[in-house]
């Protein structure tokens, strides 16, 4: 039997990726069995990496600028100091193309990375679905893909039963997801209000749980909004997620968290991307994909989200 050797993943973000990677970190686990895996990822995203159950450790990596000297040889000294094997490079980004040049030039890598010894060069890599690159770089690498293309973040859930009875909810009820990041205003679909109240108007229990950026949004919106007293770490949330009936959402982190704990729901798109490319579709979670949000009514997605309900209703 060999001796351990010691892996490196490179997941920097953004949080929507860090979910879609879930599927890979598990095949990546399952090729090195006995192996250390460590992954460098942003410090926002280090508390969910350390929980993920296919990772033995965790470096955080706050991308300092690269002209600053000093903590690029920080950085340099605590990779090195891993005796790293093989790097699995999972972000492809011209700064990990770097820490390949500079930092691990002798190691083992998977990636976009000029001269790297596991090459992978994607056709179109701008408009492929993210997941099947994910895949397509593994096998390049000589792994057996069985989880890339079906991630599942079932493990980040909290127990949220005492906060749920605090707010008088019950499981089964349906989450919307009305805000994005505050820079990103045009994935904001407008209507969430009145979707709300035709929900409610059918005897539904509606739920939001804002983020630090969207409390004046959701205090528009008919229904509980959820807060704990505060606001919801990512564990929380993804417990009320896992305690939901139904989600519709946004193109932001909670719907992809949604799509990847296997939750029925809908994202809603604007031109800014592609549901094809954010791989978020599962054989449970749909999306609507238009030209402008600001054109897509209440009518549409009430509708669709009422046909989902009742074929979830007809299925029990």
């Amino acid at each position: 039997m060999g001796s351990t050797k010691n892996i490196l993943i490179i997941k920097h973000g953004a949080f929507g990726d860090v979910m879609q990677s879930e599927g890979a970190l598990h095949d990546i686990r399952d090729h090195h069995p006995d192996d250390q895996i460590t992954v460098l990822t942003e410090p926002a995203y280090g508390k969910i990496m350390e929980r993920c159950p296919w990772v033995d450790n965790v470096i955080r990596d706050p991308r300092d600028r690269r002209w600053r000297l000093d903590k690029m040889w920080a950085l340099r000294r605590a990779l090195r100091a891993l005796n790293i094997n093989r790097v699995y490079d999972l972000q492809n980004s011209s700064r990990t193309a770097d820490y390949f040049r500079w930092i691990l030039p002798h190691a083992e890598w998977s990636g976009t990375a000029p001269g790297c010894s596991h090459p992978h060069k994607a056709k179109d890599p701008k408009s492929i679905h993210s997941l099947r690159r994910l895949e397509g770089q593994l096998r390049d690498a000589g792994l057996t893909c069985k989880h890339t293309l079906h991630p599942n973040v079932s493990w980040m859930a909290n127990d949220v039963d005492d906060l749920l009875e605090e707010a008088g909810l019950q499981s089964g009820f349906i989450l919307l997801v009305p805000g994005s990041s505050a820079s990103l205003p045009h994935k904001r679909w407008p209507f969430y209000k009145e979707l709300a109240a035709r929900l409610i108007a059918d005897g539904k229990q509606v739920v939001t749980v804002p983020g630090p950026d969207e409390m004046e949004l959701c205090a528009t919106i008919p229904g509980t909004t959820l807060t704990g007293g505060s606001f919801l770490d990512w564990f929380d949330l993804a417990g009320v997620v896992k305690a939901a009936g139904y989600i519709v959402g946004n193109d932001t982190g909670p719907s992809h968290l949604a799509a990847h704990v296997g939750k029925p729901g809908l994202a809603l798109f604007g031109s800014h991307t592609t549901v094809e490319k954010t791989g978020i579709k599962t054989d449970r979670f749909d999306a609507i994909e238009v030209e402008d949000l600001q054109g897509l009514s209440a009518d549409r997605v009430y509708d669709v989200v009422n046909a989902a309900l009742n074929t979830q209703s007809n299925s029990v």
